[in-house]
């Protein structure tokens, strides 16, 4: 394993120093507000620097995160060793015909509300995901019926020996909340929505309609990754957690949610041990009351914090 200093004298040559933070906290950069330090956490600048970046972690063998606004991602408190890269610097999101063509670090929300402007009609689901498109492709986020397999037309990725490709929607094995992007190691650059033209009054009256059942459901006012758990067969997870009154219940800052028991919030400066034990106790008290498996959705990972 190649040393900190020289880790860090590498990304140098590579990325601009104000753009390389040293043990930088996670939790300083995810919608969680969870997560302990990462060894560098940088942004690059352009598509280049993110090759360079890739090339030079597999070369020296050093551990590489891809890291968007984690909203559905738990960081353990111990953080993230090697390089963690942020795409926030990539943010631009342009039309081309019925195309919308959006770079992996915009929110995918904004997204939504660009095709609004544009009168182009196909991502109304995600007026309401918190997620970086770069994330939104990983997971195939979606919401109220629609996904972003619904309306994925192709990705431009930077593949794990640092090369620029273009692949078909098809090839990157979109499914409920699950692609390939992970097994294959790609970094996703772009996505190329295909949508179709609209009426403005229509797309936003759709949008506002699912804008306030998520508000009347759903507690933003707390940090929290989202929906847990994915839907088990024949189920609904929050119905279950529900009906075992889990709804209040925490440990430490973290407690399921009293106003959508799907959720769990940080309600409390939480750690990210406390929201991890939380989702372990749903799990275990779903499991003994009900016989239901709960899988999560939400992807945990980094290292336990060492006791002393």
């Amino acid at each position: 394993m190649v040393e900190n200093h020289s880790i860090y004298q590498e990304l140098s040559k590579i990325i601009a120093e104000d753009n390389i933070l040293v043990d930088e906290y996670i939790k300083n950069h995810t919608y969680t507000q969870l997560g302990g330090a990462a060894d560098f956490f940088v942004t690059p600048a352009s598509v280049a620097e993110v090759q360079e970046i890739v090339r030079f972690a597999n070369q020296a063998q050093v551990p590489f995160t891809l890291l968007g606004n984690g909203s559905n991602l738990i960081v353990r408190d111990g953080g993230i060793r090697g390089i963690v890269m942020s795409p926030k610097r990539f943010t631009a999101v342009r039309r081309d015909g019925n195309k919308l063509i959006a770079e992996s670090g915009a929110r995918i929300i904004d997204v939504s509300e660009r095709a609004l402007e544009e009168k182009l009609s196909g991502l109304e689901f995600a007026c309401g995901i918190p997620g970086t498109v770069g994330g939104a492709l990983y997971m195939n986020a979606g919401a109220y019926g629609g996904e972003v397999k619904d309306c994925l037309d192709k990705a431009v990725v930077v593949n794990q020996a640092g090369e620029v490709q273009t692949l078909d929607a098809t090839k990157l094995d979109l499914g409920y909340r699950t692609s390939n992007i992970p097994e294959k190691g790609y970094i996703v650059l772009e996505a190329h929505f295909a949508l179709q033209p609209g009426n403005t009054d229509e797309i936003k009256a759709e949008m506002d309609n699912l804008t306030f059942k998520r508000e009347s459901k759903q507690p933003l006012e707390y940090p929290s990754c989202g929906s847990v758990f994915k839907r088990p067969p024949g189920y609904f997870a929050g119905k279950l957690i529900q009906d075992s009154d889990l709804q209040g219940k925490g440990i430490g800052g973290a407690e399921v949610s009293t106003k959508h028991a799907g959720f769990i919030v940080n309600r409390n400066n939480a750690t990210a041990s406390d929201y991890i034990a939380v989702i372990e106790m749903v799990q275990q008290t779903v499991k003994e009351k009900f016989g239901v498996e709960l899988e999560r959705e939400v992807r945990i990972i980094g290292d336990e914090l060492e006791s002393n």
